[in-house]
């Protein structure tokens, strides 16, 4: 019979983030300036720690470029081919940061085994001051990024990059710490093992939800059989069939259905998109209304 349709947007959602857009340019900045310190001090201290950290502190460079280029597309007004708009390209660069993150952490295992295998001289004094200076410039990063990484995950991979990266310059002051004091220069590679395993640890979660988002999964927050039931539950509706609910991009989910119920009625669409938006915040609704036994179901075509 009739279809129904409903469109919100949430403040602070993947398409409103000026904010986060801000804190992305700054921190690319001073990544790229502290980027070319790590090079040379690793060069110089001949640390496969520090080097792993400047090859890390490119991909965030790369990472953060990416997201900001991403962000900034993702604004343009939808067409008559994109109908949805480019939303998604923050998906896709999300995506790319993780699968980079991944490579990365592969190339740093490689290497570290190398190292094991044939020792070399660290300098451990350069390594603590380089790495030091690294760490504070990822602190700053952390700090500006930190705002917009709830907002969307081409944020949060971002934000994810210079975390990993951070917690790498740890590891890379605590190694140049105990090298200066006992000479254990082994403790290099292994701290490189270790930054490439936080790495990957932060790099797979990321991966896992972009490709969900990408395959149309319904969002992990929305139980898709309680919104059935609360659909249900409203008066005059009878069935509830073809029920879809996915992630265009981070923080705008959308739905569709068709609706079984006696007598359709404004009254009866005005409180299935209230019951949606007001208990799963969802604004972007399509619904279809049917007379009882005449829904054509998707799975019998």
């Amino acid at each position: 019979m009739g279809a129904g349709h409903h469109h919100g947007h949430a403040h602070g959602a993947a398409h409103d983030g000026a904010k986060s857009r801000r804190g992305l340019a700054i921190t690319l900045v001073l990544v790229l300036i502290y980027m070319v310190a790590e090079v040379i001090g690793g060069l110089l201290s001949n640390s496969l720690a520090l080097l792993a950290d400047a090859g890390h502190m490119l991909s965030d460079a790369a990472a953060l470029g990416l997201a900001l280029f991403a962000s900034w597309f993702s604004r343009r007004p939808a067409t008559s081919r994109h109908t949805f708009g480019y939303y998604r390209a923050e998906i896709l660069a999300a995506v790319v940061n993780a699968a980079s993150l991944i490579a990365i952490a592969i190339f740093i295992f490689i290497e570290a085994y190398r190292r094991l295998q044939t020792p070399h001289d660290v300098d451990g004094g350069i390594m603590v001051g380089v790495a030091a200076g690294g760490l504070a410039v990822n602190l700053a990063g952390l700090w500006l990024l930190h705002g917009g990484r709830e907002e969307n995950l081409n944020a949060r991979g971002a934000w994810l990059h210079v975390l990993t990266d951070t917690l790498g310059s740890v590891q890379a002051v605590a190694a140049g710490a105990l090298i200066v004091a006992f000479g254990w220069t082994w403790l290099d590679p292994l701290a490189s093992v270790l930054i490439g395993i936080l790495v990957i640890f932060s790099s797979w979660a990321l991966m896992r939800e972009s490709v969900a988002v990408l395959m149309e999964s319904a969002p992990g927050h929305v139980d898709v059989d309680e919104v059935r039931n609360c659909l249900m539950r409203i008066p005059g509706v009878q069935e509830v069939h073809d029920l879809h609910v996915w992630t265009i991009a981070s923080g705008l989910v959308a739905l569709s259905a068709h609706i079984a119920a006696e007598r359709p009625s404004g009254a009866v669409m005005h409180d299935l998109q209230h019951e949606l938006e007001e208990r799963f915040g969802i604004r972007h609704t399509t619904i279809q209304f049917d007379l009882p036994g005449e829904a054509c179901h998707l799975s019998d075509i």
